[in-house]
């Protein structure tokens, strides 16, 4: 049962519109499927990781996150901002590739870097999986031990991963029919709307939100 309740809620976690589900598409429509999914699998891992370390009691580790939580805050709008400014560039310097059938992709970790900047600078990120630790421990959804706990991290982490193959997808099966204006638009789209999760971010820090 409680295999059951990680994987719903990895799952509803990774579908509202944000910052890295649109960092997510972005890479996929740039560049291709495995590039969009490299991106999503890293964010899975990481709701998973936290998942885990939050359910094993190491949060009660002082790390003073809420004295930090300014500065992670400034470093989450900074980076929000970079990568929407790069999507800015992208927007305008975008063109089709030529496809060839024999033709090498170039794989690259860019993705992998720009979701772990996005995931370790968010304070918000830490509050949600030890929200979702103390919900699941305090209502008996959970047994104790350290198994259990892995199979439920697991569990969260499946169902994130999920809905990132299914975005991915989704996004991918639609790249080659989209024009290159359209594709142009569609990057200018999403770097706007990095750009203004940044500068709500910096608003929240300002005045104290």
């Amino acid at each position: 049962m409680f295999i059951l309740i990680g994987f719903l809620i990895g799952f509803l976690a990774a579908v509202p519109v944000g910052p890295v589900n649109i960092y997510i598409i972005s890479q996929t429509l740039k560049r291709d499927f495995f590039h969009g999914m490299l991106a999503g699998l890293t964010t899975a891992f990481l709701d998973l990781f936290y998942c885990l370390v939050a359910l094993i009691g190491f949060f009660h580790i002082p790390v003073a996150l809420e004295s930090n939580s300014f500065w992670l805050k400034i470093s989450a709008g900074a980076v929000l901002m970079l990568l929407g400014l790069k999507l800015f560039h992208d927007a305008r310097t975008f063109r089709f590739r030529v496809r060839e059938k024999d033709a090498v992709i170039i794989k690259s970790p860019r993705p992998l870097l720009g979701v772990f900047l996005l995931y370790i600078s968010n304070p918000s990120l830490y509050a949600f999986w030890i929200a979702v630790a103390g919900f699941v421990t305090a209502h008996g959804l959970l047994r104790e031990g350290l198994w259990p706990a892995v199979f439920f991290a697991l569990s969260c982490g499946l169902g994130a991963m999920v809905w990132y193959f299914f975005l991915v997808r989704i996004v991918s099966h639609y790249q080659a029919k989209i024009q290159e204006n359209t594709f142009k638009k569609l990057l200018l789209a999403l770097g706007l709307m990095l750009v203004c999760f940044s500068l709500f971010t910096f608003f929240k820090v300002l005045t104290g939100k």
